[in-house]
């Protein structure tokens, strides 16, 4: 199916509107045997507060940017490349219902459907693009991840030390290793990692201590976090990519 529409007229439109509705801030889509499989409005979970996110599903990426004009205006595009993406369902939580993470080596987050139904149908056709393509390459699944940032609202206290009360003038920083909230002496430390930049990145005391040690590997994902494992931020808004 997905073959037969690579080279389609109907595809080709179907992208160039897309495109056009990024306009020319947005990177060009239209590329050999590239398919939009589909699109739809999830919500994504910012480190601020959850907010609506206009997405589109291709055969071999994943698009996203802010809701401008619905269907007609987009800004902020974000391009994923499906071969480093992993997938897994979050379990309903308050408002925050019929979710899953989306996972890569240098960002991960979660959305959010209007319903399971819609869930089902994004993580079915997610989970198809990355088998296929996967199959095709003959590459492994990926299985490094980049730290879970957990929502500044989650945390009125430094999650290492526990004393720490944030305010305007105590600011919250993220540990990029582990995404705790942390106060500033307990992140005053920064170390490399390469899936997340070329340059040393801030880190909590403890996991500097583990990095340097050799006893924590560079996974993000191999710490154990308590109910903040299904929060995911990234650098959405303007101070999302800040400490």
């Amino acid at each position: 199916m997905v073959d037969r529409l690579a080279n389609s007229e109907a595809n080709s439109k179907r992208i160039g509107v897309v495109e056009g509705c990024f306009g020319a801030a947005g990177q060009p889509l239209a590329i050999p045997g590239r398919v939009l499989i589909g699109e739809g409005v999830l919500t994504k979970l910012c480190r601020k507060k959850p907010k609506a996110r206009q997405f589109f599903l291709f055969n071999d990426i994943l698009v996203y940017g802010n809701i401008v004009i619905q269907k007609k205006k987009y800004n902020k595009q974000h391009i994923i490349p499906l071969e480093s993406v992993t997938i897994d369902t979050v379990p309903d939580e308050g408002d925050l219902r019929n979710g899953w993470l989306i996972k890569t080596p240098t960002k991960s987050f979660a959305v959010y459907a209007a319903t399971a139904t819609e869930k089902s149908e994004w993580m079915n056709h997610i989970g198809k693009c990355v088998g296929d393509l996967l199959l095709k390459s003959g590459k492994a699944p990926t299985g490094e991840h980049a730290a879970v940032w957990v929502p500044d609202s989650e945390a009125t206290v430094c999650m290492r030390c526990q004393k720490v009360k944030f305010t305007p003038v105590s600011r919250r920083h993220h540990c990029r290793k582990c995404g705790f909230v942390v106060c500033g002496p307990c992140s005053d430390k920064k170390y490399l990692l390469p899936s997340q930049s070329s340059k040393p990145v801030r880190v909590c005391e403890f996991c500097f201590v583990q990095l340097t040690s050799g006893s924590l590997s560079i996974r993000s994902d191999s710490i154990t976090r308590s109910k903040f494992n299904s929060n995911m931020s990234d650098d959405d808004d303007e101070d999302d990519s800040s400490d």
